[in-house]
């Protein structure tokens, strides 16, 4: 089992290095432990398209500890939302291993995939999904409504989840009374409610302007400084840019994993958001 080394638990962290990441991918059928939430080992995802078959994911090898906070992105046809419904537990891989936060995940049955995405996976998409005739109160309490929650703990939760997105004030106000911002910081804490060990976020500035986007981007920032593990598939690099890592995949496998500053460095030297690269950590 390889530990990160170098993420401490104050929520002010740094991330795991390329030798702790290759060292616990290249352990095949080992649990990697607690501090690993995310594991991919060698992971594929092969498609019959007519009796042709398309090699989706060609062995994607991945690991994010706790507490990190990495923006994943990549070209049409790259495989990028093919990963992002293995990791968010919505497609099994033909081949590999996939790990979340300790629960080989890699060929469990539809309905125990369910009951991991209920308590280990919050998502948020780039659509906000929420009931308009319901509170954002009541949005946010409805995942513990179908988890059996009872009622005061339901509210109790759900009004510190609409806190921990500066949306408190709020709570008692309908989607068509709250601007796109607040609507996906409502979506937000949603997701959070339950807990869960990784929020997954798709695309979600998607359907926002500039200046709401750089919003969100704090709300996310603010959570993984708090410790939150926070996973975003994006396709734009200024807002990949505010995660602390970004991973970019390539026909199938990872082309590149930096820093936050490798990455920034790249592209205002001019390079491609999709060429191959470096590697985060040292």
């Amino acid at each position: 089992m390889t530990t990160p080394s170098n993420l401490s638990t104050t929520g002010e962290h740094d991330i795991s290095t390329t030798a702790e990441r290759r060292a616990v991918v290249a352990q095949p059928g080992e649990n990697p432990g607690d501090t690993w939430v995310i594991v991919t080992r060698g992971i594929k995802r092969d498609y019959d398209m007519g009796g042709e078959v398309v090699h989706a994911l060609r062995g994607v090898d991945l690991a994010i500890g706790r507490n990190e906070y990495v923006a994943i992105m990549g070209p049409s046809g790259s495989g990028k939302s093919t990963f992002m419904n293995v990791l968010g537990c919505l497609d099994t891989p033909s081949a590999g291993e996939y790990w979340l936060n300790g629960q080989n995940v890699s060929q469990m049955s539809d309905d125990e995939l369910a009951r991991v995405r209920n308590k280990e996976i919050g998502f948020v998409f780039q659509t906000f999904n929420l009931l308009p005739r319901s509170t954002a109160l009541q949005n946010v309490e409805l995942p513990l409504v179908y988890a059996g929650v009872p009622s005061a703990e339901r509210r109790k939760r759900a009004e510190g989840a609409l806190d921990a997105v500066n949306l408190g004030s709020r709570m008692h106000h309908k989607p068509n009374e709250l601007s796109g911002g607040q609507r996906q910081r409502v979506a937000i804490a949603r997701a959070l409610v339950n807990r869960p060990s990784i929020l997954l976020a798709d695309e979600p500035t998607g359907n926002l302007d500039s200046n709401t986007s750089e919003e969100i981007m704090r709300v996310f920032e603010d959570l993984a400084r708090q410790g939150q593990t926070v996973v975003m598939v994006t396709h734009e690099p200024d807002i990949a840019a505010h995660a602390r890592r970004v991973v970019v995949l390539r026909d199938g496998l990872v082309s590149s994993d930096e820093r936050r500053a490798q990455f920034v460095a790249r592209i205002h030297a001019g390079g491609s958001v999709h060429e191959t690269a470096g590697t985060a950590g040292t």
